[in-house]
């Protein structure tokens, strides 16, 4: 079975990476997520990352295959389509940080629901030691509550003061976005060159990311 091969060999050099290694998830914005992630990361730290859209079960060993003593963090996108490939891409990408970006219709059509999509998307995070993600996003709160009930969280929100990182959106000044971002009793601000929806989402999870690895807080 060449790609059961595939995932063995990718296994063993993910297994000998002295780096972290953050993977991110989800049903939209993993691709965009990961790349401004990786730019941020990189001002300070040697950052090794999925190429364009390499998350399926092909695409994701083929990117574990970059990892090398080379590079001090790993980001891997891991997407699926259908239930059982999450816990095959969990194996192989053993992530120490999972980034859940939301849980849409997208690759939807293999799946009872959106909850049993959450739930599967989340199998990645079985051993993780952190899980970062929108609280505002109902159906991965409620699957982590159930399933990672004590597991160390990186919660942000635009709605809800009480999350980790509370993100306070302005409204948008033509084609700028101004979100005042609170975290660890800290607040800053920071300007964006667009205004949809998706993109300001995608900007405060990278950021709120970047928090959790120590960027911006020396």
């Amino acid at each position: 079975d060449t790609l059961e091969a595939l995932h063995k060999i990718s296994a063993w050099r993910r297994n000998n990476f002295r780096g972290r290694v953050i993977a991110v998830t989800g049903s939209a914005g993993k691709t965009v997520v990961k790349e401004w992630l990786a730019d941020i990361l990189s001002s300070s730290e040697r950052v090794v990352r999925s190429p364009k859209s390499y998350n399926s079960q092909v695409g994701v060993p083929l990117s574990l295959w970059n990892l090398s003593d080379t590079y001090d963090v790993a980001i891997i996108e891991a997407g699926i389509s259908k239930p059982g490939e999450m816990e095959k891409l969990a194996a192989i990408i053993n992530p120490d940080v999972v980034v859940v970006t939301n849980i849409g219709e997208a690759h939807g059509e293999n799946f009872r629901d959106k909850k049993s999509k959450a739930a599967e998307k989340l199998k990645l995070a079985r051993n993780a030691s952190l899980i970062v993600y929108c609280l505002d996003q109902k159906l991965v709160k409620d699957e982590i509550h159930r399933s990672y009930h004590g597991r160390r969280t990186l919660t942000w929100s635009v709605a809800d003061p009480a999350a980790d990182v509370y993100a306070e959106v302005k409204d948008t000044e033509g084609s700028w976005t101004e979100i005042g971002i609170t975290y660890g009793g800290e607040r800053f601000i920071i300007r964006l060159p667009f205004t949809d929806r998706a993109s300001v989402e995608n900007a405060i999870t990278a950021v709120t990311v970047s928090l959790a690895e120590g960027v911006g807080q020396e």
